[in-house]
Order: structure tokens, then sequence, then C-alpha cells
């Protein structure tokens, strides 16, 4: 019996009314699928469920959806998932950075039922097919044997992670791992289309905006957690990024929170 996929499709959009009209699509068809309302748990969700596909609406705030694509391909567990970009622009130029960003395919808003449909099961069978493909020569869930490559950037994830507070410099780095600084910064442009420090620095603020979100640690533990010299940096540097600071938005999420849970909540009565 072929493996089929734990969830369908996960859609990462941070419109309450984009998400329901997706979401009814989904419960049409019986396809199982979950949701994030912004790319930083869309990142966590796509890691944790390896969804079928992932449609990525582009224009979010704190990241948006090319960012979040070239996040997605330059981590090994997640760079086989293909990406279908949910956009309302139509220039030619934007639709080939998408492609170039990681991108598949790209469905326009307002949406079409039936485009969406159709897009979603072409490539929801492709990756069955390479699943099943999978299953039949022992290799891992993307269809491709990891190279030796792949293997050496997932370790170096892993090893940054481990240290995101004081990571090492990028030779302690190589030398941790028995390579060498160039074969290490080689791959990691190869893998991750950004050098060891620009990665770590959005692995940074992926988990410190995470944490804002997600926990009730206090804004000074957060930028210790994630490295920074004081609160004050930290807040500053966060109000670049994303726009606003962490305080702000929490409480932006507390306000939307009752929104989405009465969007959210007739798919899990039913």
């Amino acid at each position: 019996m072929v493996s089929s996929l734990s969830v369908d499709v996960l859609i990462v959009d941070d419109s309450v009314v984009d998400l329901r009209l997706l979401m009814h699509m989904m419960e049409t068809q019986d396809l199982t699928f979950a949701v994030a309302q912004d790319p930083f748990s869309g990142f966590d969700k796509a890691k944790e469920l390896l969804p079928g596909l992932i449609l990525l609406d582009v224009r979010m705030s704190g990241m948006d959806g090319y960012q979040l694509c070239r996040l997605l391909k330059s981590d090994p567990t997640t760079r086989h998932i293909p990406v279908i970009f949910l956009t309302a622009a139509s220039d030619l130029q934007e639709r080939l950075y998408g492609f170039c960003a990681g991108g598949v395919d790209y469905i326009s808003k307002p949406f079409s039922p039936e485009e969406v449909l159709a897009r979603v099961g072409v490539h929801l069978d492709l990756a069955r097919r390479r699943l099943a493909e999978s299953v039949k020569t022992g290799e891992p869930e993307s269809g491709h044997p990891v190279s030796r490559g792949a293997v050496l950037v997932a370790a170096a994830q892993k090893e940054l992670r481990r240290r995101i507070q004081s990571p090492p410099t990028l030779e302690e780095l190589a030398l941790s791992l028995r390579t060498s600084r160039r074969k290490l910064s080689q791959v990691f442009q190869q893998f991750c289309g950004m050098t060891v420090f620009e990665w770590v620095r959005e692995e940074r603020w992926r988990r410190a905006h995470a944490l804002v979100v997600g926990t009730e640690l206090s804004v000074s533990a957060i930028g210790e957690e994630t490295g920074f010299s004081t609160p004050a940096n930290f807040t500053r540097g966060f109000r670049e990024r994303f726009g606003y600071s962490p305080r702000e938005l929490r409480a932006n999420v507390d306000r939307s929170a009752s929104v989405v849970g009465a969007v959210l909540a007739p798919s899990q009565r039913e």
C-alpha cells in the first residue's frame, strides 16, 4: 500500500477572506489542509506537517511570500514541497521572480475555484507520484536522493539553531563539520541562495517572531534568546525588520484572535 500525505495542502495567507474561500474549496474536494496566517508560523507548519503542496500568498507583512519560499527551499526537509503563489499581480517580471524563488505555479486573485482546484490537483498528483516512487526505492519523501551538500547544510543549520544566541564563526562552523570554509559557503549558497550569516539573521528573526506570537516571554527575554545584546537593540531591529514593535505585534494578535477563531470554527465543527 502506498503511503499518503498527512496533509494535502498548507495555506499560508494573512487575509481572513481569502483563507475562508480557499478552505471552502479544499473542503469541496475532501482535501485535508492546514492554515497559517503569517509566514513564520507557515514555515514552522511546513516543517512539522510536510504537506503535499503549499498555497502561498505573495503579499504578507513581516516577510513576503518570495522570502518564505526561499527559506523553505533552503531547508533540506521542506525544499521538495511544491509552492504555488497566490497573487493579484499580473506583471511578467514579478512572476519570473517567483519562479526564481522556487515556486512551481501561480494562481491569480480574485480566485476562480475551477482554476485553483485544477492547479492544486495537478501538483498534488505529482507529489503523490513522487511519494509512491520514494516508497518503492527507499529514498526520502522528496523522491530525490539526499546529496552530500544537503546533508552538510542540514548539519550546519542544526548547529546554528543550537547556538543561535552566539553563533560560531564560519571557520569554527566548518571545523566542527569537518569541511572547509569554502565548501561550506558554496553549498549554503547552492541550497539556500544566501550566505551562512544571512541565513542566521533570517533564522533569528523567524524565531523571534514565533516567540512573540506563540509565547508569553518578555521582550527582553526573547531578545536574549535570539542573540541580541540589549532589549533596545532587539526592539529597534524588530521594528525595522517587520514594520512594528514586538508589543504592537502581540496587541494585533490578541485583537485578531476572535476573528480567526470565528473563521476556523466552522471547519473544525464539521
